[in-house]
């Protein structure tokens, strides 16, 4: 019998309900799945990146098999792998002889060219699928960005949370009369805030051969391999939601943007590694963070800070992503041009708040929103580091990240390289806020209350250089008229003074010193 269709899953596609699966006859179709070095190195990738996703792939390929699915999956040691996407579909093809290809579509605007490319050099049809994982398509995005000047979040999630019917009273007004408590969801950590005790998923035969795998074909990779403490299956993931649900979601809130030396997790959900890869679903997680506030186990603010997350910033990001391709990419409205300090990559400063987050995501191929936001984000908007560099860190060093959620989050909100299209104002702060929001301060060498000398916080600094140097673009801003008040009334002096700390925090940064 002849092979009907060719069907192609993605590393990041892991979900039985796309139609590529759905719609699948298993009696002429043949599924496909490769491991490739292309996807593997495009990047950095975390070593723990590459071991979830392979292991994660192989799992779900066992999966389809049990369902009676035909699967061709190609391992990354198999010595007839072309080693990238476009090289197995065209293998496939070759040997299968199939009467179309079909593919959801991908997260990553390079694939997408490429698959493109791939269209033209295929003897078949090849058919581009969308993706239905996520909870506003294109089409529906665009027509609420239509004819926008400024694209804010807060109202796309609003329209999010009254399509799907989430947090909201019978007369359709929102639970508790507010939209948003993030007013309620900022204060600092107190004393003894501890992480609860997190799941360890037992390593299968699986996982332990894809261990050694990257341990073989990865050596210098980047991060630390092992403990590996992923789910990499459906029901695991699900163990991860119910965990999270019952154990963590009602302490969630008040503490989200406080961060605890030695305390990489805290009360966050680990949860967007398997949202992203497809293990769960959005819409799922937000129902049941809605169904544990109405039985009453779980604080508003908590439950609508968690639900945002997903339902309105998720969708949100991913919507601006593809809207604004490929020139995105190219954004660099502040003209940062500095190069990523090592310190990036090794963990190795002296500043202990970017040691600790450095540190967590060398370990863990994880670090939470305001670590990512606040502390390795926050250093490169005001060192005036390159948005490229920045953002090829970022996408290789977590378990999480894909470039439609990465680049809007880095580009965008973290280094205000769009020029504000995503951010109101730049997310700039000195080493004060730090101080409020983390313990870090109190064993760091530099001491958050001094901004020049020998024991000088080089987050004061570069914070106020960046206001300065910047002023033209942001003395206008509605939300900063105190912070440029608050530069005018240091006279000169100091003001020079700070300015020309903040050069030597610049070159001790490049030479390693920092």
């Amino acid at each position: 019998m002849s092979t009907g269709a060719l069907r192609v899953i993605l590393a990041d596609q892991l979900s039985t309900r796309l139609a590529v699966i759905t719609k699948a006859d298993k009696t002429r179709d043949v599924i496909l799945m490769a491991e490739v070095m292309s996807e593997a190195s495009y990047v950095r990738h975390h070593v723990k990146k590459i071991a979830f996703l392979f292991s994660a792939m192989r799992h779900y390929a066992q999966a389809l098999r049990v369902a009676g699915f035909t699967i061709r999956y190609v391992t990354l040691d198999d010595e007839d792998n072309r080693q990238s996407l476009e090289g197995e579909i065209l293998r496939a093809t070759e040997d299968f002889a199939p009467e179309r290809v079909v593919v959801t579509e991908p997260g990553e605007w390079r694939l997408r060219e490429s698959f493109e490319a791939l269209r033209l050099a295929l003897p078949v049809p090849f058919i581009i699928l969308p993706d239905t994982r996520f909870l506003c398509s294109h089409a529906e995005f665009n027509k609420w960005a239509e004819g926008r000047r400024e694209f804010r979040m807060e109202y796309f999630y609003r329209e999010m949370r009254r399509r799907y019917g989430i947090l909201l009273e019978a007369d359709g007004s929102p639970c508790g009369g507010r939209w948003n408590f993030d007013a309620d969801n900022r204060k600092p950590p107190q004393k003894g805030l501890t992480s609860p005790k997190r799941l360890s998923f037992r390593k299968d035969a699986i996982t332990l051969e894809v261990l050694d795998l990257v341990r073989r074909r990865f050596p210098d990779g980047y991060g630390r391999l092992e403990p590996f403490h992923f789910a990499v299956t459906r029901r695991q993931a699900l163990r991860e939601l119910d965990h999270f649900i019952f154990h963590m979601l009602a302490r969630f809130g008040d503490h989200q943007d406080a961060m605890v030396e030695g305390e990489p997790y805290l009360n966050h959900s680990l949860l967007s590694a398997y949202i992203n890869a497809g293990l769960l679903y959005p819409l799922e997680i937000c129902q049941k963070a809605e169904a544990a506030y109405r039985q009453g186990r779980v604080p508003l603010n908590g439950a609508e800070g968690f639900i945002r997350q997903i339902l309105g910033w998720r969708e949100y990001v991913r919507g601006l992503y593809w809207r604004f391709m490929p020139s995105y990419l190219d954004n660099n409205a502040l003209e940062a041009r500095e190069a990523l300090p090592w310190f990036y990559w090794s963990g190795e400063t002296r500043m202990n708040c970017m040691r600790q987050a450095l540190s967590d995501t060398l370990e863990h191929a994880y670090s939470h929103h305001i670590q990512r936001l606040m502390i390795t984000g926050n250093f490169a908007l005001i060192a005036g580091l390159d948005p490229k560099a920045v953002h090829e860190w970022y996408l290789a060093v977590y378990a999480d990240a894909y470039e439609w959620v990465e680049l809007p989050n880095t580009l965008g909100m973290a280094l205000y390289a769009d020029g504000g299209l995503l951010a109101s104002k730049p997310y700039a702060a000195s080493g004060n806020y730090i101080r409020r929001m983390s313990n870090y301060c109190d064993t760091c060498p530099y001491d958050p209350s001094v901004s020049t000398g020998e024991k000088a916080c080089p987050f004061n600094a570069l914070y106020w250089d960046f206001i300065a140097r910047h002023r033209d673009r942001f003395e206008q801003n509605r939300r900063m008229p105190f912070v440029y008040a608050t530069w005018d009334r240091m006279g000169d002096d100091k003001q020079q003074a700070l300015r020309a700390e903040a050069r030597r925090h610049v070159v001790a940064m490049h030479e390693g010193r920092l």
